[in-house]
């Protein structure tokens, strides 16, 4: 088994002032190169690219390939949870955004001190168990 991941967090750029103007078309020359050389881990985030990374995913991928080719993770970051009802509304539009029914991955993002506080706060950690339970996750 190849073991690497593709980034979705510096793709190319129409534009090097706009970090949310993703070049679509080199990007999925670059997708379809990976998959081709055997590779299928795909690396996500809500706020990558300006927050149009998971957009960008439906466009180069998950829209273009069958769902058993690919592994996709994406993350939840604390600074954007600011009730449980932020995470769900996050998680449903990261699903939204991407295309899936579900994420093979996800990561609770940058869990440290500052961060871990918010996580237990909103209960995080069963949040996310519970979205491996449904099969989201």
């Amino acid at each position: 088994m190849k073991k690497l991941g593709f980034g979705l967090m510096r793709l190319p750029l129409v534009s090097a002032e706009n970090p949310s103007e993703i070049d679509i078309e080199k990007t999925i020359e670059m997708v379809d190169e990976f998959l081709k050389s055997g590779f299928n881990y795909f690396d996500t985030a809500w706020m990558y690219h300006s927050y149009e990374s998971e957009n960008a995913v439906k466009k180069v991928l998950t829209t273009r390939h069958k769902r058993e080719e690919f592994l996709i993770a994406t993350k939840l970051h604390s600074n954007y949870v600011k009730s449980m009802e932020d995470r769900d509304r996050i998680f449903s539009e990261q699903k939204e955004k991407t295309g899936v029914s579900y994420f093979d991955y996800y990561l609770l993002h940058d869990v440290r001190e500052a961060h871990l506080s918010v996580f237990e706060k909103y209960d995080c950690f069963n949040w996310l168990l519970s979205k491996k339970e449904a099969g989201e996750v």
